[in-house]
């Protein structure tokens, strides 16, 4: 039997030992549907804006968002015509390190991926590699285009890598690997999976996983339209090319049950898929496909069987019934916010991010756009198209080469 002062020191232990904090691994967070499980959180904002924790810089240009996990604040971006990793510390934004990933092109809009220690990052050109987490040493390297013979669109690479326990996986497009599994830690190729879409160029959205009747699947929408892909072996179980055919396709799918919603921008609209199990396969049929329901690359949320999103890149967000796609508004005029807008929900607000650099707190409704609070970042010059974050009690905004934290806690009296 253990002593009372044995228990004694266990316990003060365990009160000194600190608790891990919430973490943001992925691109939308952690089950990629941009959901904080954030509680405690401002429901309102002071004059001004919540207080600011801190301000990173020089991470380069670009519109990638960032990941947080562990003690570090990860981002991608373009620097002395490279691609970088750069990690900040999460406490203060100081950078800590940077991991060169390749060329420098496109818009960059990758996030980093992180998982088990290593961080994963795909540059503009297909330079796709894993760094040590603490150092940003390299691990190992492999290129979409060279090792796959992938294919990119004008704007060339920008999806964020999915970790799927041991694997990695990605889309390097073309006809012979248009979505690829790779073990995540050497980089060796596990399967490749030969879309049949009649345009298998890689789009520029971040696949998800579903799983319908017990078969795991990756859900990627492509330049084609959307693919499903058996996660056990990369077999192609269903398409859908009703979003093909476009400029770019860009927003994530989102995952609800048996159903995905997808959408597409440049005025393609968004649908409503349902996915059935046959045999050992799956099948999609179409709920429903509205043009009113286009978003560009602002990404959607869904908050209690309602969608929100920008239409398009307009900076006039929509709420439309998920299960039926009837819009029950648009914004107005009202509101701080103009041009382009990214969502994140968190503890019952939606977080708009608009490209005017505004920053708007809104209540999910059905009744119409309710803005509760709003404030703009600092000398919000360029393009503001990163994805806010919310986590751990922080906003964290990237604006091109600078990254900005804010304190959204509810204050302890």
């Amino acid at each position: 039997m253990r002593s009372p002062r044995w228990l004694l020191a266990c316990l003060l232990l365990s009160f000194a030992l600190p608790s891990r904090a919430a973490d943001w691994p992925q691109f939308r967070g952690p089950h990629r549907d941009d959901h904080s499980p954030d509680k405690g959180l401002l429901q309102a904002w002071p004059r001004g804006g919540p207080p600011l924790a801190w301000k990173g810089t020089d991470v380069g240009s670009g519109y990638a968002s960032v990941t947080v996990a562990d003690g570090h604040v990860f981002t991608m971006g373009n620097k002395d015509n490279a691609s970088f990793i750069f990690a900040l510390d999460r406490r203060n934004g100081q950078l800590l390190w940077s991991a060169k990933v390749g060329k420098s092109g496109g818009n960059l809009g990758c996030t980093p991926t992180v998982a088990d220690g290593r961080v994963y990052g795909l540059g503009p050109l297909g330079d796709l590699v894993c760094v040590d987490e603490a150092s940003g040493a390299e691990q190992w390297r492999r290129n979409l285009v060279t090792d796959f013979g992938g294919r990119y669109g004008g704007w060339q690479y920008t999806e964020s890598p999915l970790v799927d326990g041991d694997r990695l996986v990605v889309t390097p497009g073309g006809a012979d690997a248009t979505m690829v599994a790779l073990n995540r830690k050497t980089g060796r190729t596990i399967w490749k999976c030969a879309a049949p879409l009649a345009d298998t160029t890689a789009g520029y959205s971040s696949m998800v996983i579903a799983t319908t009747g017990g078969i795991r699947q990756y859900v990627q929408l492509l330049a084609g339209g959307v693919l499903g892909v058996r996660a056990r072996d990369g077999k192609s179980l269903w398409k859908y090319e009703k979003l093909g055919n476009n400029t770019a396709n860009i927003p994530t799918p989102i995952v609800l049950g048996d159903d995905v919603f997808c959408s597409a921008g440049y005025g393609k609209g968004g649908a409503l898929l349902h996915l059935s199990r046959h045999g050992d396969g799956v099948t999609a049929r179409e709920v429903y496909y509205n043009r009113e329901l286009a978003n560009k690359h602002g990404g959607l949320v869904v908050v209690a069987g309602r969608v929100y999103g920008d239409h398009d890149d307009s900076g006039h967000p929509f709420c439309a019934d998920v299960h039926t796609g009837k819009v029950l508004w648009h914004k107005g005029a009202d509101g701080a916010g103009e041009g382009s807008a990214s969502v994140v929900y968190a503890d019952g607000r939606l977080y708009f991010r608009y490209q005017n650099g505004a920053v708007a707190l809104v209540r999910p409704s059905a009744r119409g756009y309710e803005e509760i609070s709003s404030f703009t970042i600092p000398h919000p010059e360029g393009y503001n198209w990163a994805h806010p974050v919310v986590i751990d009690g922080r906003l964290y905004l990237r604006q091109q080469g600078i990254v900005y934290c804010y304190d959204v806690r509810k204050s302890k009296v």
